[in-house]
Order: structure tokens, then C-alpha cells, then sequence
């Protein structure tokens, strides 16, 4: 995003090439580190639609669809689905909290209005207000092109609950992913598919070594180290409302614009203390193997 709140197509290009050479193994856009609550319906489907062509075939691109409108999530999934992406995000229906049949039904339409686009789900509760719950998760994967779900849930019992109710989908495929990089390493050690992160916009050689060390079958102990030596870079990507600090931080890492689209503000603005210490803890970032 330019400081005038305009989009930034080349610094995007930019962004995608550096993945790519970073070992990036899949792209989100549009979702919540790509500023999708503040875009208009168009600007999504541009987005998305550069970055699948910039992104060429080298790697999946899923494109963020979600909304708390189950006809808008479906009409954004058609036209998304018409760019060539690889698949879809769906994250739960915001602010109008829906109880678990809704949520059952929201993606269940969503779903069957695109049969030919494969979609991951997305369960976070501290932004939606609503927690897509695991026996309910345990129903839509039954259905056939929803092949995963971004779980943001930390609580490892949860994830323990997550694991067994779903058991029989995982065996057929379905993926899950964690949406909570503190608590990455311990879905993963459990069996989880990967992690769509917020740090690994900015460290992706290092979350993809976590990713790996647990792929891999490395001890327990190996990947949670490894994720404890990101954690000085998740607690300051989280210290003010995701992605503000996000944007900052690649932004000092000279891959895009300062700006952020209102009512999120440059970090400098919301917290000049904050934005001191991201700035080292990227300078240490750059300087370690």
C-alpha cells in the first residue's frame, strides 16, 4: 500500500519474487496480513489476480474469500476462482457471530457454489468472535473440495480435540494448518500440515525450517527450539493490531511502501517506541543464519 492508501502492484511483484527465492511454499492473498477487511471487492480480485499471474505457476496461490455475508463470500469465490488461483481461504463469518450450524451452512454454500476450487477453512476467533468448533470441522471436511483449516487456537488440548475429531478426514488428505505462530510448532509436532503465518512474511527461510524439522519427523524438541528463536519476532508482530507491524517491518526491509489503509495507521504513528524495537529485532533477524 502507497502512503496515499492506493495499491502498490509493483512492490507486491517485488514481494512475490522474494518468497519465491526465500523457499516460500504457498502464497495467502487477501487475507488478514494482506489488509482484506479494507479492500473493496474489486481490489481483492486484482490483487489476487496479480499475484497469480506474477507468481506464474511456481508455487499455489490461495486467495482470501472469506466474509461474514455468506452471498458475498460466494460471489468473491466465483469470481477469485475465475483468475486461476489454486484455491481459497475462508475465514468464519465476523461481527454477526453465527452458532455452528450457520457456520456449517455458510461453508457449506460456499463450497458448493465453486465444486471445482478447493477451500481451507479458517478458525479465528480472538478477530471473528465465533469459534468454528472441532465436530463441526469434523463435518465439513466430509465435503469434497474443502481439503483444510487454518486453526488460530493455541489452547494444545484444543488442538488434541481438533486432531481426534478429524482423524478419519486426515487420513483422506485433509490438511491442518496452524494461524497461531506461537503455538505453530506444537500443531505441527501433532501431526499438522504446515502454518500460514504472519512472521513468515517476514522470515520465511525460518518458518520454513520449522516447517521441514516437523515434516521431517525431527524431535519434538528440535522444532520447538527452532521456533523459540522466532518468538523475540512474534511477540513484536503482535504487539499492536496485526498487521501494522507486518507492513512496517517489510517495509524497513526495503520489499514495499510504508503505507496501511485506515483505520490501521503506519507503526511509527500507533507506537514510535514499538517501531524502535522492531527495527532491531529485523536487524538481528538479518544478521542470524
Amino acid at each position: 500500500m502507497r502512503e496515499d492508501e492506493t495499491l502498490c502492484l509493483d512492490s507486491l511483484e517485488r514481494l512475490i519474487e522474494w518468497h519465491i527465492a526465500s523457499g516460500t511454499e504457498g502464497l495467502v492473498s487477501v487475507g488478514t496480513t494482506g489488509e482484506c477487511s479494507t479492500l473493496a471487492l474489486d481490489e481483492h480480485v486484482k490483487v489476487i489476480e496479480h499475484t497469480v499471474r506474477i507468481a506464474a505457476g511456481r508455487l499455489p496461490v490461495i486467495g482470501g474469500t472469506g466474509a461474514n455475508a455468506t452471498a458475498e463470500g460466494v460471489e468473491l469465490t466465483k469470481r477469485v476462482a475465475d483468475v486461476g488461483v489454486d484455491g481459497c481461504m475462508q475465514v468464519c463469518p465476523y461481527y454477526n457471530r453465527p452458532p455452528q450450524e450457520g457456520l456449517y451452512r455458510h461453508f457449506l454454500k460456499i463450497a458448493e457454489a465453486v465444486p471445482r476450487l478447493p477451500q481451507i477453512l479458517y478458525n479465528v476467533p480472538g478477530r471473528t468472535g465465533v469459534d468454528l468448533l472441532p465436530e463441526t470441522v469434523a463435518r465439513l471436511a466430509q465435503v469434497d473440495n474443502i481439503v483444510g483449516l487454518k486453526e488460530a487456537v493455541a489452547d494444545t488440548e484444543r488442538m488434541d480435540a481438533l486432531f481426534a475429531a478429524c482423524s478419519e478426514a486426515i487420513s483422506g488428505g485433509f490438511a491442518i494448518l496452524s494461524g497461531d505462530d506461537f503455538s505453530m510448532h506444537e500443531l505441527m509436532i501433532r501431526g499438522g500440515s504446515g502454518c500460514i503465518s504472519v512472521s513468515a512474511n517476514v522470515a520465511p527461510a525460518q518458518v520454513r525450517t520449522i516447517c521441514d524439522l516437523a515434516s521431517s519427523g525431527q524431535s519434538d524438541e528440535a522444532v520447538r527450539a527452532a521456533n523459540e528463536r522466532l518468538m523475540p519476532l512474534h511477540r513484536v508482530l503482535f504487539e499492536v493490531a496485526s498487521p501494522i507491524p507486518c507492513k512496517w517491518a517489510l517495509h524497513l526491509m526495503d520489499l514495499i511502501p510504508p503505507g496501511i489503509r485506515l483505520p490501521l495507521v503506519p507503526l511509527p504513528d500507533a507506537d514510535a517506541d514499538l517501531a524502535a524495537k522492531l527495527g532491531a529485532v529485523i536487524n538481528d533477524l538479518e544478521k542470524s543464519p
